[in-house]
């Protein structure tokens, strides 16, 4: 837990620096004068949780593009040092009084319950239940970005080690396995602590008297902390983009609900959207929010800020689709309708097709590909069958709403109720996220957020449009304030009778498992004796015995695909 306490703040610290050049920068380069003077309310309403997701949005570009040149290791890290101790010094009066801002409105029971959360989720994070596909790849994929950076035709060793998620290497950026004691995966809890914090803030709801959208978005985040607080030990890159999607939605509708007129906000949280799809192609419809600031950007004829944003985009998207590249030789793994790269480590069409034909089988439970090309009323009611009774409920709710959004958008639209835009924008994007994620692979895991955001924005959404007497919200509160005082219940008990004492000063280390070594072109690998799981210690591994051959003398020149005539 020590451990983990120390890289939490060291996260901390360079994410906050990190976003807070990263902001200043956008703010005097890309906005323009009259862009700034318009967005000064924005930047006054900034949190230190704000600063931190664009900082870690930044350091996750950077480790990206840091890869492609050397591993990622000590040399990043004291880059990464350097520039917080440019930034500190460049911008040090700025940062004084940002931190006497805080002083101010910091009081003694917020520094409390910020201290609670912050060894709360130390604790969690330090010890829990490791992923299975964390043995399976997660660990040996963010330990080739430790030991080379990245490889071309990684994915020809295994198909899985070609899932390439943003996630991992910020987690090998913080993983500080160059310091030999072991490899820490502490950024997933670092994310939830993160967000708990932005949650924390619908304690406001009782001072205003009143409930807004977003804190029903942050009734249903605190409910998946909750679920994954014994498992965000795991680098899933399912956790981070789930948090990261809790987190835009959170913020857009904050923006909404204070009449935030400037599109600046708006744009970052669409630069945000473009990073979710990065950490899993399964946010890509969230990018749907960019609407918003789109249409305030052409409105006004903002040019320069048009072409800012968008370069912003495609700098946060290119390392991850170059990572693709050379790992994979597709633009974007396993999907080969975009083949446009003629390389020699490509992963074979046929290989990839049936990769990604696997993946939607398994989510809709079946577990043979051959039956991918089922039809909907075959496969539907197996799936639905084979839920727990509350992702049922979920789903339920999650279908309803969407014939209830879309009567909802008609009504709206024909009275023209233009303060609902916003709601109509955040409801639609999760109901078509929803829906996409429904259609194509449907595994709770991969797409929870959107189950559950699709009916409590939805109808959330149309309660506080009907509801306005406030004996009724004094109902609301108390149905809330029992079942939270519930849930607490059940999660303190149920954390006290995990409790495990061995993880105190450092963490709970990956899983390791026994393997059996084999040779290709002279060089000694290794896969599982038993199962598929590889760990973390023993490398290089993947969960099977590789049909492949080096392109040149030794691993860095990377791999390519074994044909018949070799």
């Amino acid at each position: 837990m020590l451990s983990v306490c120390l890289i939490f703040l060291y996260v901390f610290l360079t994410a906050y620096l990190t976003g807070f050049l990263v902001l200043k920068g956008i703010g005097r380069f890309c906005t323009g004068r009259n862009g700034m003077e318009a967005s000064e309310a924005f930047w006054h309403m900034l949190k230190i949780p704000d600063y931190c997701m664009a900082g870690l949005v930044a350091l996750t570009v950077y480790a990206q593009f840091f890869s492609l040149f050397y591993k990622i290791g000590l040399a990043a890290n004291l880059f990464l040092l350097l520039l917080c101790v440019i930034t500190s010094a460049i911008f040090r009066k700025e940062l004084f009084k940002e931190l006497l801002k805080a002083k101010q409105t910091v009081t003694w029971k917020k520094a409390a319950g910020c201290l609670f959360l912050f060894l709360l989720f130390a604790y969690g994070t330090s010890r829990g239940i490791i992923h299975y596909d964390t043995g399976l790849y997660h660990a040996q994929s963010i330990r080739w970005i430790e030991e080379y950076g990245i490889v071309k035709g990684l994915g020809n060793l295994h198909c899985r080690l070609a899932y390439n998620s943003s996630a991992f290497s910020l987690s090998a950026l913080f993983s500080v396995s160059f310091l030999g004691i072991q490899s820490y995966h502490c950024m997933a809890g670092f994310f939830a602590l993160m967000l708990a914090k932005i949650c924390g803030e619908i304690a406001e709801a009782f001072r205003r008297r009143r409930l807004i959208l977003s804190d029903f978005v942050r009734i249903t985040c605190i409910y998946y902390l909750l679920i994954i607080f014994d498992e965000m030990i795991s680098p899933a890159s399912d956790y981070f983009m789930v948090l990261t999607v809790f987190y835009i939605v959170i913020r857009f509708l904050d923006l909404s609900e204070e009449k935030v007129e400037s599109w600046i906000p708006y744009g970052l949280l669409s630069l945000t959207a473009v990073y979710a799809m990065s950490l899993k192609l399964s946010a890509a419809l969230i990018l749907l929010l960019v609407v918003k600031p789109a249409a305030m950007l052409i409105k006004s004829r903002n040019f320069q800020g048009i072409f800012s944003f968008i370069g912003l985009g495609v700098i946060i998207i290119t390392p991850y689709f170059i990572r693709n590249v050379i790992i994979s030789g597709w633009l974007v793994y396993p999907f080969t309708a975009l083949d446009v790269f003629s390389v020699d480590w490509k992963i074979p069409k046929g290989i990839a097709d049936y990769d990604a034909k696997e993946i939607q089988a398994w989510g809709r439970g079946i577990y043979d590909a051959a039956k991918y090309g089922e039809s909907i009323s075959l496969w539907f009611p197996e799936w639905i069958r084979g839920l727990g009774a509350v992702d049922k409920l979920s789903v339920f709710g999650a279908v309803l709403s969407v014939p209830a959004l879309a009567a909802a958008t008609l009504v709206i639209w024909i009275k023209r109720k233009k303060e609902m835009y916003d709601f109509l924008l955040v409801a639609a994007t999760v109901n078509l996220s929803f829906l996409f994620w429904l259609f194509s692979a449907p595994l709770i895991r991969y797409g929870c957020v959107y189950v559950w955001l699709a009916s409590a924005l939805t109808f959330g959404g149309l309660m506080l449009y009907v509801i306005k007497r406030k004996n009724i919200w004094r109902a609301v509160y108390i149905v809330l304030g029992l079942a939270a005082c519930y849930k607490v219940y059940a999660f303190g008990q149920e954390v006290a009778l995990a409790y495990d004492g061995n993880y105190m000063i450092s963490q709970k280390d990956y899983e390791n498992f026994e393997m059996t070594a084999y040779e290709i072109d002279g060089l000694i690998f290794f896969y599982p004796s038993e199962g598929d799981r590889a760990g973390y210690a023993v490398f290089p591994s993947s969960p099977a015995k590789a049909e492949m051959a080096l392109r040149g003398t030794n691993i860095r020149e990377g791999f390519r695909y074994k044909k018949i005539s070799d």
